[in-house]
């Protein structure tokens, strides 16, 4: 059983090593072409003068935050298949698609949900609030795909990745992406406070139902 958990691993290495090559590459192109932009990004857990200085007026589709975004979608993907790799490795055997039926479904649960989110907004005329804060999630959880991206190489090429490891690490990443929300919903405290119940609303339909649904499709 060890060998043959052992072997899919080293057979899955091939072309991950290929998908976490492209993210470095990508994430080189991104400092190049942005290096102010990139070091204030860098330095999103101590201060949020990114947002300061680019939040406001930026567009969502800025390249830095596509190239950013492309690669989030690789590494966490990727991550999502080493647990179905540690879980289910019957699955992934008889799968040769699996990691590309992950990649598409999460960039289309983010894409859809994203619209979503942007048609609320466009309903009850809040479209500087919500783009706004939407902007900051997905800044905060292309930070993420840099903790995946490390965790990934982590899993592949140091420590084979065990069950328990898997959980605590992706255990970790949702306390770090709800601290995230939190500071979000901190800093905008007093227009909740205003809209509370259209803030509760919000919460259980567009941030808390989606992922129940996405993880009972999984199971």
């Amino acid at each position: 059983m060890n060998a043959d958990y052992s072997y899919r691993l080293i057979e899955a290495i091939d072309w991950a090593t290929y998908l976490l090559l492209g993210c470095f590459v990508f994430y080189a192109v991104a400092k190049y072409y942005y290096p102010r932009r990139f070091h204030e990004f860098s330095l999103l857990p101590l201060t949020n003068q990114y947002f300061f200085v680019h939040g406001k007026n930026d567009e969502l589709t800025h390249p830095f935050n596509m190239i950013l975004f492309a690669t989030q979608i690789v590494c966490v993907s990727l991550f999502i298949f080493l647990l179905f790799n540690t879980f289910n490795p019957e699955l992934v055997k008889n799968n040769d698609w699996l990691f590309i039926q992950i990649c598409t479904a999460y960039t289309t649960f983010i894409l859809i949900k994203f619209a979503i989110e942007k048609i609320v907004a466009n309903i009850f005329s809040i479209d500087d609030l919500i783009n706004n804060y939407l902007y900051q999630k997905l800044s905060y959880r292309n930070f993420l795909g840099i903790f995946f991206f490390a965790g990934n190489l982590f899993f592949l090429y140091m420590y084979p990745p065990t069950p328990m490891s898997l959980i605590l690490f992706g255990g970790f990443a949702l306390l770090l992406n709800a601290t995230a929300l939190l500071y979000s919903y901190k800093k905008n405290g007093k227009l909740i406070f205003r809209n509370f119940f259209y803030f509760i609303l919000y919460l259980c339909a567009l941030e808390i139902s989606p992922y129940i649904i996405l993880y009972k499709s999984i199971v």
